[in-house]
């Protein structure tokens, strides 16, 4: 039954095949031979299979586990260096249909209050958020046919980008939406949008079912072929994700893995991000209730064995996590991170208002700003990007990959993650951020491999400092 080339949900995550992996995988964790065989594959950049990477993950020899977080790190040198993109969500509406037990906008939620953002009201928050200084946003809405239509989104995605306030502009918004149909991807395709994201929660069919008792997105297979089918809408970069503390980890990692086999085996391109949440409390929901839950040491093995697995990838991490456990898995693969978020419908035009914190859909552990996360990030080592440069190029989906298969992304990134830095810097950053910053940038500037495009990126930066914006190879 299984066929990562098939188009249906348990034929390219089989649930046999899940478990004869994870069979395999403790048949296996102390094979030496083995173990060593598979990371000499992994040295070669080229990825693994979710076999080969439950192995990994199983194993608890610690000399060789170091070796795998070492190699974790080198990987995501190579592929994405010292670059880590800032993004922000953007809670448009709470109203929702389904019944999900793991989140507070199911519909039997009675006492949570229901908001849906007027275009006026999207506007306020839009202007808030480029007054922080982001650039890149992800689209948030419950699934709700009537509150949230198609048309919503897409009137909702028109007001984004439409407002320049200041030096301000959203640049990229990704879309964080309930599966849809061909048609509707492709309208989203249309309005402009960048990554489709959409998590899976859990790939255990059975599990899924009992997690998603009631409201359309207890069809197991259509959710799980919605990626397909935003592909065919022609949706070039798809994000994967599930919530990591519902089910077995084992077999989520699994199961993840072998979802971006299958895209890969059907469209040639896998997934653009995989984003790695974990449960958190909310409104009416204890993640105490979930026995599935991880530790800190194990969280950071899956990022390393999803960055060894699945090289070129994206990875994210929210505001869920605490200062502490993203920093350490900064180096072990992450790549994306938001900042100074809120998880409210309108938390960000007005923070003041109580009621808006009751309409968040999880606790935030990192409520730093974001100018401290970027000067957190900065005295780390780390370049803080706000580059979309690649989406607003045409480099997406089988052309991106291309280049960051090939380890050539730094080509375009870097220069554009220094240009876009300077531009938070002149804008938006504090004194002893700016400072910081512009160090950085000097030292940076530096690590630029072509002399033409170092003098092109300081003509560049001169330019911005005068009051120009919007530089990118």
């Amino acid at each position: 039954m299984y066929n990562p080339k098939s188009n249906k949900a348990e034929e390219f995550i089989n649930h046999e095949e899940v478990l004869a992996s994870l069979k395999y995988a403790e048949e296996n964790k102390h094979n030496v031979e083995l173990i060593d065989k598979i990371l000499d594959k992994a040295r070669l950049g080229k990825g693994l299979t979710h076999r080969e990477a439950a192995v990994l993950l199983d194993c608890d020899i610690e000399e060789k586990n170091q070796e795998i977080f070492k190699l974790a790190e080198k990987i995501k040198q190579d592929y994405y260096g010292n670059r880590i993109v800032l993004f922000a969500p953007l809670y448009l509406s709470n109203y929702c249909v389904n019944g999900c037990v793991y989140c507070p906008y199911h519909a039997k939620n009675k006492h949570i209050p229901r908001k849906k953002m007027t275009q006026e009201e999207i506007k306020e928050e839009v202007i808030a958020l480029q007054d922080m200084g982001h650039k890149r946003l992800a689209i948030e809405t419950g699934e709700d046919p009537v509150n949230n239509p198609i048309e919503y989104v897409l009137e909702s995605l028109k007001t984004i980008y439409s407002i320049h306030h200041k030096n301000g502009a959203i640049r990229r918004a990704n879309v964080n939406i309930a599966a849809t149909t061909v048609e509707n991807y492709r309208k989203l395709k249309e309005a402009g949008i960048g990554t489709y994201i959409l998590f899976q929660e859990t790939y255990n069919k059975e599990s899924y079912e009992k997690l998603h008792p009631t409201g359309p997105k207890h069809n197991y297979a259509y959710h799980t072929e919605a990626m397909d089918r935003a592909m065919q809408g022609g949706i070039d970069d798809v994000g994967l994700g599930v919530l990591f503390g519902l089910e077995l980890y084992r077999y989520e990692f699994s199961a993840l893995l072998m979802h971006a086999e299958h895209l890969e085996a059907v469209f040639g391109v896998g997934p653009h991000t995989i984003s790695v949440p974990r449960i958190r409390k909310a409104d009416d929901i204890d993640p105490s209730t979930f026995d599935n839950g991880i530790d800190d040491d194990t969280f950071a093995k899956i990022v390393a064995c999803i960055r060894i697995s699945v090289p070129y990838t994206g990875m994210i991490i929210s505001t869920r996590e605490s200062k502490k456990c993203r920093e350490r898995v900064l180096k072990l693969g992450v790549s994306q991170i938001s900042g100074g978020s809120k998880t409210s419908v309108g938390g960000y035009a007005h923070p003041e208002d109580e009621s808006e914190e009751e309409t968040a859909q999880f606790d935030v552990e990192d409520r730093r700003t974001l100018d401290e996360v970027i000067k957190w990030l900065m005295e780390l080592g780390y370049v803080p990007s706000f580059c979309t440069a690649c989406y607003r190029e045409g480099r997406v989906g089988d052309r991106f990959m291309a280049i960051c298969k090939e380890h050539q992304i730094h080509n375009f990134c870097h220069p554009n993650a220094i240009m876009t830095l300077k531009e938070y810097l002149e804008d938006y950053a504090s004194p002893a951020t700016k400072e910081i910053g512009e160090q950085l940038i000097q030292k940076e500037l530096k690590t630029l491999e072509n002399p033409k495009m170092e003098c092109i990126v300081e003509e560049n930066l001169e330019k911005i400092h005068n009051g120009q914006r919007d530089f990118r190879f």
